[in-house]
């Protein structure tokens, strides 16, 4: 099976240099529309097809991503990985700002959303996704390696906790997370890990830290300028990133799926 890359978010992406043979696609499903049109093509010679989370001009807010026609639209493109890049705020003080996460967990403190793709069951076959390890070993394992190479300042594991939004925390929600057990907290990860499991889609995620949140009471509370700010002035390395691990994922994985034709 080829591979294609899935890429969620796109910021820093959306730049025509990057791909080989750009082209748009403006697909549908039984879903609905997902949020922005595929980009799709080339980068290193591996497929590719991006997908803006909040649209390309960022008008979604989080609650109101379509999340299931978005990874119903990776899955139906033919996307074999998904690679989600997000903004987080730091629960840790550890977690700096502009330093990457790779989370292996995450909590799911959502409320509002569509979390399965399952809004029935067939007489006494209910289906019940495997959720104990979200993020995909492999593709976690890859993004830690390159992140080493590169000497980027990151953090190989973490917790994430996903809330609703569009409004940040309160303080006693952001330290009542913190004793929950949560590093980083963001407002769509563990949706799209969970809606990507059990379609069948490994996932990872680079969360970039921003700021603090609001637990810190020795300066100021979170804010959309702030995180615009540390987002731009630590993008390239999300970039860096992505463009040196897609090669290495679809390598290990073209060797993967072949170890296994032969085995069968």
């Amino acid at each position: 099976m080829a591979v294609k890359i899935g890429i969620i978010g796109g910021s820093g992406l959306d730049n025509p240099e990057l791909f080989q043979n750009p082209q748009d696609a403006q697909v549908s499903n039984s879903w609905g529309r997902p949020s922005s049109p595929l980009k799709l093509g080339k980068i290193a010679g591996v497929d590719v097809a991006l997908l803006g989370r909040h649209g390309r001009e960022h008008t979604i807010p989080p609650t109101q991503v379509n999340y299931r026609a978005n990874i119903q639209a990776l899955k139906d493109i033919g996307c074999t990985h998904i690679l989600a890049t997000t903004a987080v705020g730091s629960l840790r003080e550890e977690i700096g700002r502009g330093h990457l996460v790779i989370p292996d967990q995450f909590i799911d403190f959502t409320k509002q959303r569509k979390m399965t793709f399952h809004e029935s069951f067939k007489p006494f076959e209910p289906i019940h996704a495997p959720m104990a390890d979200p993020f995909d070993a492999l593709l976690r394992n890859i993004l830690i390696n390159v992140c080493s190479e590169q000497q980027i300042i990151f953090h190989n594991t973490g917790t994430v906790i996903t809330i609703e939004g569009p409004r940040f925390s309160t303080r006693a929600e952001s330290k009542m997370f913190r004793l929950m057990g949560a590093d980083i907290i963001n407002m769509s990860v563990a949706t799209e890990a969970a809606l990507a499991n059990e379609i069948g889609i490994p996932y990872a995620a680079i969360a970039m830290s921003t700021d603090y949140d609001c637990w810190r009471e020795d300066e100021e509370p979170v804010s959309w300028d702030a995180i615009l700010e540390v987002f731009k002035d630590n993008a390239d390395k999300v970039t860096r990133l992505l463009l040196s691990a897609i090669p290495i994922i679809a390598k290990n994985s073209s060797a993967k799926n072949l170890i296994q034709s032969i085995r069968k």
